[in-house]
């Protein structure tokens, strides 16, 4: 029974009772906050949750997502010994076919993760699919996987067993109380307020499903997602459907098919969606369905036929359509708001609600708790995100796209073609002249390669060599043979300033910050585990100024985890400065020669040594150039003010022209940085990887007088044996192609994955950096005992392992 008399104080308020709210209220008393309090505007599950179709696949591309969902799955199977409700929870194990041999590598590639995760993956025939699935038929199918792990679930069942293992551990839970605003002081959440009472607590809990954009929006607090409608039929009792049939997935015809009550459930996620609530949310859509559209249904139903048959003698029971919320990229959306302390969010689940709403509730719970994650959450971290991507006409233009990514192939570089161009550099127009093709990254659109005269600017994708490769290769060979220019505005820049800008950098930064004006210095923050908030390159302008760069996509995390590690007494000012800025980098042994044409100053190596910034003329204009590489040749970066940008670029490429200069995009730049060695943060450096692992303890300063942020936790494994290591590999062979995520194994047992992979187009072979894990430890002689292999397809390639790139011999030579 749901209480009806609300507190006036609690110590956590979630607003939400659909699975993740539920979630997120047992996982909080199961850490032992009990005064937790729940509020409902309707009933429990009467938003999305009630009409989720229930499929729960454990694998995902990020191993901690992977994990949080065989978490759901284990707690799902122990939820009623607990609480004595059912959840229908069945591991009926799932098979995924492929109509292409594209589809098939897919397969292969996730079978081979799925090895590194402990997860069972079992390649099958055509027939083995049709021995699982008997209904459907197999004339042109190419193979599938079967994953016995895999299962579904009912979703009301789970949310009721839930919210009944949360009461009896203190929680308490109101239906139909509708909170109408959250309290804030000082840049907290410190209430709600509700039209039965107001309630003071220590922290906000957003899980209010597809209102929690509008909710958000309450407390100044961005969450992009929007609603579309989703689709399924269900069929009345066929011949030949067991009440243990697995799950079925056949995402080429953009559909999945699973047995409900002696029939079907018949959905997917078609490749146009149609976004929904344009005009609002009604408050009371509570266990509301949207019109049946057949229309819209019917790419679906026609997959659906050709592959069952026996389908068109069936008769329908019901269509069912629901709108759920999806969010910009597809995954769903976790941690606490940057713009607000103590307020949280859960949310926009993109129709994986059930499989994610376990894992998730229990991440969120343990972040609550711990006052930051436990784990690498970024891929669903809030802070990817930033406020321009709560603008509603762009998110009802991706949310169009993003529904149908589920099923979509999941190419290397695959690039989102909605609402965009969004965020423009100031020589987006001149670089779109000159052949560039653009990928997205924080909303920008960057420059990732330069198609030649007459070529098509189209990204044919592939898992092999895509249509830009050689392209791709001439820019690499410029930057390393002669010169390029890149054009790397998207970067996020930071100027940090006020009297205790040392003292709060100090404390944030792993390396030294009390430098000489005019130093660059390369640098970690770290967590107090001592892993990777963000890798960042820093430079003192003055003795109470400080300049920042990090890489696009950490704009919205650096900033917050800036200011909330910065004391409130302290004299210190952060500026989020990225849109002041183009960003130039001048690249190659020929750089130096072409910005001597262009400026009076010194670029010797003598009076502009390596890592220093110096504030010189440019044509007209007067930019910062800082002596940094991210591709591993001579070169500077050039801070540009936006209005100067097209000018300074223009005479870049005019007094270049002699020289070899090419202009260059992302691709390159990501060859080049493999190549070369250098970790990104995303890939080499998390939040559960410290520099030691990454091999960057060089960047850390244990002996400056102020510690910083996850020193103690360094200092504690200081001089162990690295059972987890960053490497180098290169291929044997020349010819296959690395995209990241590819298996790791030695000696034939999977030892870690890709997470940075490319070719690099001067050592002639394909290049990857990838951890690898050893119990006794990553060390000289495992190196040297060699074995390695890298699955690419399903195919084992023979590679070489080094703790550095074999390109410069006087790279940083790690101690083993």
């Amino acid at each position: 029974m749901a209480e009806k008399k609300l507190p006036t104080q609690a110590r956590a308020v979630i607003v939400g009772g659909g699975i993740v709210g539920c979630s997120v209220a047992y996982h909080l008393t199961l850490l032992g906050w009990k005064d937790v309090v729940l509020l409902e505007q309707g009933q429990l599950s009467s938003g999305t949750t009630w009409h989720a179709a229930g499929l729960v696949g454990q694998l995902r591309a990020q191993e901690n997502m992977t994990r949080l969902i065989q978490y759901s799955t284990d707690l799902y199977e122990s939820l009623e010994a607990e609480t004595g409700l059912a959840t229908g929870w069945k591991r009926t194990g799932s098979i995924i076919i492929a109509r292409t041999e594209a589809r098939m590598t897919v397969i292969k590639r996730t079978a081979a993760v799925a090895a590194a995760y402990g997860i069972a993956a079992d390649i099958i025939s055509p027939k083995q699919a049709q021995e699982i699935w008997p209904i459907m038929q197999v004339d042109d199918v190419v193979g599938g996987v079967w994953l016995p792990g895999d299962g579904k679930a009912n979703p009301a069942d789970i949310t009721q067993a839930l919210a009944k293992g949360a009461r009896n551990r203190g929680a308490r839970i109101f239906e139909k109380t509708r909170v109408t605003g959250v309290t804030t002081k000082d840049g907290m959440a410190v209430g709600v307020q509700t039209a039965d009472g107001d309630i003071a607590c220590e922290v906000v809990i957003n899980c209010a499903g597809q209102w929690a954009r509008r909710f958000g929006r309450l407390a100044g607090v961005t969450v992009p997602l929007y609603s579309a409608e989703h689709m399924y039929i269900v069929t009345k009792p066929m011949p030949g459907i067991s009440r243990d049939m697995a799950v079925m997935r056949d995402p080429d015809g953009y559909i999945y098919g699973k047995e409900e009550v002696g029939g079907l459930v018949i959905g997917g996620f078609e490749p146009e969606a149609k976004p929904w609530g344009m005009d609002g949310i009604p408050d009371d859509f509570e266990f509301t369905l949207l019109p049946d559209d057949w229309d819209q249904f019917e790419i679906l139903m026609e997959n659906a036929l050709h592959r069952i048959p026996a389908l068109a003698e069936a008769e329908v029971r019901q269509f069912i359509n629901g709108p759920e919320s999806f969010t910009p990229d597809s995954n769903y959306i976790l941690g606490e708001a940057p713009e607000l302390k103590n307020y949280f969010v859960g949310a926009g689940f993109n129709s994986m609600g059930i499989a994610s709403g376990g894992g998730a509730g229990k991440a969120l719970a343990e972040w609550i708790v711990q006052g930051s994650p436990t784990m690498d959450l970024w891929p669903v971290d809030i802070r990817r995100f930033a406020n321009f991507q709560g603008n509603d006409k762009w998110l009802r233009e991706r949310v169009g796209e993003t529904l149908g990514t589920h099923y979509a192939m999941p190419w290397p570089n695959r690039e989102m073609h909605t609402a965009r161009p969004f965020r423009r550099s100031p020589i987006y127009h001149l670089l779109q002249g000159k052949g560039a093709c653009f990928g997205t990254k924080m909303g920008w659109e960057r420059a990732v390669w330069f198609a030649g005269e007459g070529e098509s600017r189209a990204m044919d994708y592939a898992f092999g060599r895509q249509n830009w490769f050689e392209n791709r290769a001439a820019e690499h060979r410029a930057t390393r043979e002669a010169v390029a220019v890149f054009d790397q505005t998207s970067f996020s820049k930071f100027q940090i300033e006020g009297r205790d800008a040392e003292a709060v950098l100090q404390r944030l930064c792993a390396n030294n910050m009390a430098v000489a004006p005019g130093t660059c210095v390369y640098t970690a923050m770290l967590n107090e585990g001592g892993g990777y908030e963000s890798d960042v390159t820093v430079t003192r302008l003055a003795e109470d100024k400080y300049f920042m760069v990090s890489g696009a996509a950490q704009t919205t995390r650096d900033m917050g985890w800036i200011k909330r590690n910065t004391p409130g007494d302290a004299h210190c000012v952060v500026t989020d400065v990225s849109s002041a800025h183009a960003v130039f980098g001048v690249m190659g042994p020929n750089s130096r020669e072409l910005l001597s044409r262009l400026t009076d100053a010194d670029l010797s190596t003598e009076n502009f040594p390596f890592s220093t910034m110096q504030r010189i003329a440019m044509g007209y204009a007067t930019v910062w150039a800082f002596r940094m590489t991210y591709v591993g040749e001579l070169g500077w970066e050039l801070y540009v003010p936006a209005e100067f940008a097209v000018g300074v670029y223009e005479e870049i490429c005019a007094a270049g022209a002699d020289l070899g200069l090419r202009d260059g995009g992302y691709y390159a730049i990501d060859s080049l940085r493999i190549e070369k060695g250098f970790r990104a943060w995303g890939h080499e450096l998390t939040p559960d990887t410290t520099p030691f692992q990454a091999g960057l303890a060089f960047a850390v300063d244990f002996d400056k007088p102020v510690p910083f942020i996850g020193r103690d936790a360094l200092l504690a494994v200081r001089g162990q044996t690295l059972s987890k290591r960053v490497l180098h590999f290169t291929l044997a062979d020349g010819d296959p192609i690395l995209w990241g995520g590819e298996l790791i194994l030695r000696q034939g047992k999977p030892v870690g994955k890709i997470e940075s992979g490319s070719y690099g187009h001067t050592l002639g072979a394909s290049v990857g950096l990838g951890y690898v894990r050893h119990d006794d430890g990553v060390t000289k002689a495992l190196l040297e005992a060699g074995g390695f292999e890298i699955d690419i397809g399903g195919e084992r390639h023979g590679a070489i392992a080094r703790l550095r790139t074999p390109y410069d011999p006087k790279a940083e030579r790690v101690k083993v």
